[in-house]
């Protein structure tokens, strides 16, 4: 055998070494991300990324302030596990407001991603992924409030404009007076904090991330069971919505959003702790 070809060899031996089985763990920002990649079909709305939108702040959901200093969170890394298996290395979150989100005025992205339950309404406007995880709508208060389903009706209640908590305080608690609305998480967690209103009525997912924040003045004292359930949004008639939706559902299936649900939610998260409350 000849020095070049021995070289060869040796080169190619190093490189088979070196580099990762197929399925092994990468990494999208701080998620490590692994498993099957499927790239048949999908071209993304800015090539090298997928695109994702949210409406910032979404503490625990994602991990910062801006867009480009998030790198981790159950929904980025979400994120990243889709980018991941559909052959991309980049998630760029796009930060958007959340009626521009769920009424389908933005164009130019992939996916949202953003605790974005899923309704009837919506869904003429928008399209949506299977579901990737369940919630109902819960009760904030600060710390030491004490409300129970029939008194409720007599507080001054906090809901964010065109969420499904103002649709359930509209068409289902009808408290005594009408409730303040928000534009969005930001202003309607500052007026529970504050003192503009005694309770707020968002998702439970959302009101756990506002008390993770608040160092021991918020609390979720009740919930009321409303089935629910978080998906990706796409822009209405999507060209990419059936992979996309072939790869979320295989998250769901293997598992995957329970491990994120277990690294960034965590037994803190465990609504079924929190008490039923009757309309």
């Amino acid at each position: 055998m000849n020095a070049a070809l021995k070289k060869t060899l040796f080169l190619s031996l190093l490189a088979l070494l070196l580099s990762p089985p197929a399925g092994a763990a990468e990494k999208i920002g701080n998620c490590d991300v692994d498993g099957p990649i499927i790239t048949s079909g999908f071209t993304p709305a800015i090539p090298g990324q997928l695109t994702v939108e949210v409406s910032l702040p979404g503490p625990v959901w994602w991990n910062g302030d801006t867009p480009d200093s998030i790198k981790d969170g159950y929904e980025y890394c979400l994120a990243a596990f889709i980018a991941h298996r559909l052959g991309l290395n980049k998630v760029q979150p796009v930060n958007v407001s959340w009626d521009a989100m769920v009424s389908g005025q933005t164009r130019n992205f992939d996916l949202a991603l953003n605790e974005i339950s899923i309704t009837p309404a919506r869904a003429k406007v928008i399209d949506f992924s299977p579901p990737y995880y369940h919630s109902n709508i819960g009760v904030l208060v600060k710390t030491g409030a004490k409300f129970d389903g029939v008194s409720l009706k007599a507080a001054r209640i906090g809901v964010q404009q065109g969420s499904t908590g103002e649709t359930f305080v509209a068409q289902v608690l009808k408290p005594a007076t009408q409730p303040r609305v928000y534009s969005d998480e930001a202003e309607l967690f500052t007026a529970i904090a504050s003192g503009q209103v005694d309770a707020v009525l968002t998702d439970v997912a959302e009101s756990l991330g506002a008390v993770a924040q608040a160092r021991g003045r918020l609390a979720v004292i009740g919930q009321y069971d409303t089935g629910e359930v978080y998906g990706a949004a796409y822009p209405k008639n999507s060209p990419s919505k059936a992979i996309l939706d072939k790869v979320i559902a295989s998250l769901v299936a293997d598992g995957t959003t329970d491990r994120l649900a277990a690294l960034y939610l965590g037994a803190k998260w465990d609504a079924s702790k929190i008490p039923l409350f009757t309309p």
